[in-house]
This record gives structure tokens, sequence and C-alpha cells, in this order.
């Protein structure tokens, strides 16, 4: 199954999306590049790797952890979903209104990790909860909504609208897999459940420009 859109209209290009997208990847292959650090030297993996530890934490590591991922599956993971709704929320609430659900998401993880967890020396990893502010959004305002999905079988190729909670509740369970997996940290999925509930409980005051739900028909 490979979804690609959702049936909610937009109105505007989503140049904040695609951004944080590109700074994700960005991150991602600079961290790559330093062994899985933003900065290189002797300090570069005890202080920097993937963005903060908890007992390093300063504000500009609480920023640059949530744009961080511990591998090309969570990154690809992370950003198709972040595509699939984050565009619609991002035309429903405008560029900067957006912006701000995505970084205030992220610090808000990062808070409720640490809190849940502050003598944990693991280091803070993922745009996990930023995007978790966002869904949290997205399944208030278009919780009818259905994603346009590709389901490819053997010799057959067709395509399925599949309902939006689905497609949020297999994100939830991914990241609950990486926690379970030890990929990230069993406190940052708690972080991300906060995240997501902060994002459901504030757009209904950011939302200025909420679409309605179409029935099933996808609008191209």
């Amino acid at each position: 199954m490979i979804p690609f859109k959702d049936n909610i209209p937009t109105d505007t290009t989503p140049f904040v999306t695609l951004a944080l997208i590109a700074a994700n990847v960005v991150f991602y292959v600079v961290a790559a590049l330093h062994g899985g650090s933003l900065i290189s030297g002797p300090d570069a993996q005890e202080l920097a790797k993937y963005g903060a530890i908890p007992a390093a934490l300063t504000w500009d590591r609480v920023f640059t952890s949530m744009f961080m991922h511990a591998s090309i599956l969570q990154l690809v993971g992370n950003m198709a979903f972040l595509w699939w709704f984050g565009n619609t929320i991002e035309d429903a609430v405008g560029a900067v209104r957006f912006f701000g659900i995505y970084l205030v998401g992220g610090v808000c993880a990062v808070a409720l990790q640490v809190a849940v967890d502050p003598d944990s020396m693991t280091t803070l990893v993922g745009a996990g909860g930023a995007i978790a502010a966002v869904l949290g959004g997205y399944t208030v305002l278009y919780r009818g909504a259905r994603v346009l999905t590709l389901v490819l079988i053997p010799l057959v190729f067709t395509v399925i609208e599949v309902p939006a909670l689905v497609m949020l509740a297999l994100w939830f369970a991914m990241q609950a897999a990486f926690a379970a997996t030890g990929l990230i940290n069993g406190a940052a999925y708690v972080g991300e459940v906060g995240a997501f509930l902060l994002g459901a409980l504030t757009i209904r005051f950011l939302a200025t420009n909420r679409k309605p739900v179409p029935p099933t028909r996808v609008v191209s």
C-alpha cells in the first residue's frame, strides 16, 4: 500500500511543509556524514549525537533534535506522513501558524520525554513529536477524510481510498514499534502522545481555512 494524497482540497502551495521535509533530509545527511552527529570533533558523539541528550540539553539542541532521525526507515516514514497530512493542515491554518505547530509540538515532546525520564542518557531522536502535533490537528479537523492509496498486488494495481484514521493509527503503531525495538526511547513515545494531544486541543483556535470533507471522491 502506497498512500500519496488525501481527499481534502487545498488552495495554497505547502511551502513550509516542503521546507520542513527538506530540512529533515539535510539534517539526516549531515549527521550521517559526521557519524551520527551534527558537528565533528572529539565531543560530537557524546554531546551532539542525533541532536541532544538530556544530560547536555540546551535550547539549540531542543530544536535540532526535532529534525533528527536514527535511521533512513524512520526518516522516510515520518516524512511521508508529514507530507500526506501536513500540507492539508498548513492550508487550514496558514504557513506561520503551521510552522509554530511543528516547533511547539517538538518542544512539548522533548519536555515530556525529559520529564518522564530525566536521568536518561538516551539521545533525543526524531521529528516524531513535531509531526505528532500536526497529526493531532488533522484528526480533529479532518478525521472523516480518506487517503488515496495505491495497492500493489502481484499482477494487479488498484487505487482505493483508505480512512485517514487508519493511516494515523498506522503511524502510531510504527512509532510504538520503534520504541519496542529500541530505535527510539520509550519516553519519546510518551512525548509524541503528548504532542498529538496538544495539536488536537489547539487546532480549532488556529484553523481559519478549514475545508469540508468530501464523501469519497478524491479531488484532483
